[in-house]
């Protein structure tokens, strides 16, 4: 009989709402398929895990609690990291293939997005060279939509971006009421929406209001305005409509916030000493307002990312079999590749799930299609509108509440035996 390999699964980056769904995928896929896959692990709190021969048996958990993890958000499960495997640490790359060699993994899934389909690709590179039979498989997941090209030829859109649209269009309803009935004292709202270098969260805003009957502005990072251009913009709809709502990307450029870098070199924006958000407020403050009342501010943090009362059920179902995929492409197809969804043609919206190789999508950064912006720079036109209303569903999540309060996965810490020496990961040594 053929002694079946084992599989390691991981997550990468910031999480979202649905990423768990991705994984739940995966690992009821694998027990669907015995007679390919042998035990299923995941990496501990991401490659991080794998390094520090960290190994979760998800194959031993509970099936309710496989289950709940499609009702669980963000990464609490199993963790993500932010750690990048760089090409100079031979000797990471060196200890993975020897926590695989000796937990006999032969199918290693990381869930992450353009970073993590890097570092599958690069350990993918690795084990090959190694003489390691091992099939690497990518599951996309990133709230900002940047994952593939700018053509939506390789990837239409990745799981996790749809509920946090969906998050930004519910916030601005009712953001806009709240500015309604404020308004003779606090005529203008800014609204800080994640997004570093592309406009996909605070375009979503305008799903809020497709006919554009609310006072709304909306800046990308890409449009290329100035905090001069938006007071005047500003003071203009509130001689308009004597109030006016400012979604911003925390990308927006105002000037030095005091950044602060994660190790994959990207800014933190909710880690710097100040936010566009406070920047914007006090820059139409000090200019002076066409309005009685003063400028404020709501500045969203990582609640964007793991709200799971907010997660599109489009976005959810998507997550889930993005997930079957990678492992039917790792079975059927071979190693190199990362699951993707694509848009089928035509007026109604359907889905095809594919592969594309993860030498293509490995760090790639899709851009904000120019035409999708508005030529006054203030807003997105209906083509984007068009692009993402099908990603928000419609209907809520049907959410298990125990005593009052959510039903979370609770895995339970069940670790396979180490037998290899401690490893400190080669990024941390001093």
């Amino acid at each position: 009989m053929v002694k079946l390999k084992n599989v390691i699964v991981a997550q990468s980056g910031g999480p979202s709402p649905v990423i768990n769904n991705s994984l739940r995928g995966i690992v009821d896929t694998c027990r669907q398929m015995p007679d390919v896959f042998g035990t299923v692990y995941a990496g501990w709190h991401g490659i991080e895990g794998v390094l520090r021969e960290e190994l979760l048996d998800l194959s031993a958990q509970p099936a309710e609690e496989i289950a709940l993890l499609g009702m669980t958000p963000a990464a609490g499960s199993i963790g993500t990291c932010r750690y990048k495997l760089k090409a100079k640490q031979t000797a990471d790359f060196g200890r993975v293939i020897e926590v695989f060699k000796a937990h006999d993994v032969g199918y290693f899934f990381y869930i992450g997005g353009n970073d993590s389909m890097d570092t599958a690709h690069k350990i993918a590179t690795v084990a090959h060279e190694a003489g390691l039979d091992l099939v690497a498989t990518g599951g996309p997941k990133t709230i900002d939509n940047d994952v593939g090209d700018s053509e939506f030829k390789l990837v239409d859109h990745t799981p996790g971006y749809g509920s946090t649209a969906r998050y930004w269009a519910l916030q601005v309803q009712n953001a806009n009421e709240e500015n309604a009935g404020s308004c003779p004292a606090d005529p203008v709202l800014v609204l800080q929406a994640m997004g570093r270098k592309i406009g996909f969260i605070p375009a979503a805003a305008r799903l809020a209001d497709p006919r554009r009957e609310m006072p709304l502005q909306i800046y990308l990072a890409e449009s290329g305005a100035t905090l001069a251009e938006m007071a005047d913009n500003v003071n203009d709809e509130l001689r308009r409509s004597g109030r006016c709502i400012v979604v911003v990307s925390e990308g927006f450029d105002v000037g030095g916030l005091g950044e602060r870098k994660d190790s994959f070199g990207h800014t933190m924006f909710s880690a710097s000493e100040t936010t566009v958000a406070q920047v914007v407020v006090n820059y139409l403050n000090s200019v002076g307002l066409a309005a009685r009342g003063a400028a404020r501010a709501n500045v969203a943090g990582t609640d964007q990312r793991h709200n799971m009362i907010y997660a599109s059920t489009v976005d959810l179902d998507e997550a889930y079999k993005v997930g079957q995929k990678a492992v039917l492409v790792a079975a059927h197809d071979g190693s190199g590749y990362m699951s993707t969804i694509l848009r089928e043609p035509g007026p109604i919206y359907n889905v095809r799930y594919d592969k594309a190789p993860l030498e293509l999508v490995a760090n790639s950064e899709r851009a904000f299609p120019a035409a999708w912006i508005a030529p006054n720079r203030r807003d997105v036109t209906d083509d984007f509108v068009r692009y993402a209303r099908p990603l928000i569903g419609d209907d809520w999540p049907s959410i298990p509440l125990v005593d009052g309060r959510q039903r979370f996965a609770r895995l339970q810490r069940i670790f396979a035996p180490q037998v290899l020496p401690p490893y400190v990961p080669q990024a941390w040594r001093t």
